[in-house]
């Protein structure tokens, strides 16, 4: 019967096809097609946790002085101090992005910005040795 001119929309029928199924859960606001099934969210979990467990495996066989950046950097560090010339010749400044990026990626993995405990990246341990290295670097050149 359409007598009062109400025509219902899907949106509608949808919550009024919930509340005779008693699903209780959704929220207003929110498409249904944006709702996870908990077979979805357990899928995505479990693909998550795997490129988590990879991601710490990456490294592994790995000598600590090649895989933590601050170490890295101060090797480069070192390089330009004793050898400035080569340094500068080899435009490090150019390279060091490109050779600090998995490393970074890497670290970045678990990172959500979404999550309400998340850590700043301007207190990340690499972004703090980057910068560092960053301010070095520009007190050297200063001089």
């Amino acid at each position: 019967d359409n007598s009062s001119g109400f025509i219902p929309n899907c949106r509608t029928c949808r919550r009024q096809a919930r509340e005779q199924s008693g699903e209780g859960d959704h929220h207003e606001g929110l498409s249904s097609d944006e709702e996870l099934t908990s077979t979805e969210v357990e899928e995505f979990q479990k693909s998550k946790d795997n490129v988590l467990e990879d991601s710490r495996k990456i490294f592994e066989d790995v000598h600590a002085d090649f895989c933590d950046i601050r170490k890295i950097l101060l090797k480069f560090q070192e390089w330009k101090e004793k050898f400035p010339d080569s340094y500068c010749d080899a435009y490090i400044s150019f390279c060091l992005p490109k050779l600090l990026n998995p490393l970074i990626r890497v670290q970045l993995i678990s990172w959500n910005p979404l999550e309400q405990n998340f850590t700043e990246l301007e207190e990340m341990p690499w972004f703090r040795a980057i910068e560092e290295f960053s301010d070095t670097e520009n007190v050297s050149e200063s001089k």
